[in-house]
């Protein structure tokens, strides 16, 4: 029986690598077209797979997975940040909180986004 596995999105040898809060984060790219899809931590990261929002409106979803543009997701995050802190959060201070309190939004929100 062939099992449907999606492809990596993250180089074999990463190049690109950045330094930021105490992390290395490696580059990753769409899986159709090779756009630039931002970085996701390097140690806690053994898999990504991402499509951008050009090819994932043009190719067909992906069967047992859920899309959400980034940008719904993003409004997600804003929304969460003013709700509970009365701003937005700086990148440090979501690392504090992220490094400290467990089971906050943001963690939740961290789960979906890798869907």
């Amino acid at each position: 029986m062939k099992k449907d596995i999606l492809p990596d999105s993250r180089l074999r040898a990463p190049r690109g690598v950045q330094f930021h809060l105490g992390y290395n984060w490696v580059p990753i790219f769409c899986a159709n077209c090779g756009a630039s899809g931002g970085f996701v931590p390097e140690d806690s990261c053994n898999f990504a797979f991402y499509l951008c929002q050009p090819c994932s409106e043009k190719l067909p979803p992906v069967e047992g997975t859920y899309v959400e543009p980034d940008r719904v997701f993003w409004e997600k995050v804003k929304e969460a940040q003013i709700e509970k802190y009365g701003h937005e959060l700086t990148p440090e201070e979501i690392a504090v909180v992220l490094n400290t309190q467990e089971n906050t939004i943001f963690h939740q929100l961290s789960k979906e986004k890798g869907k």
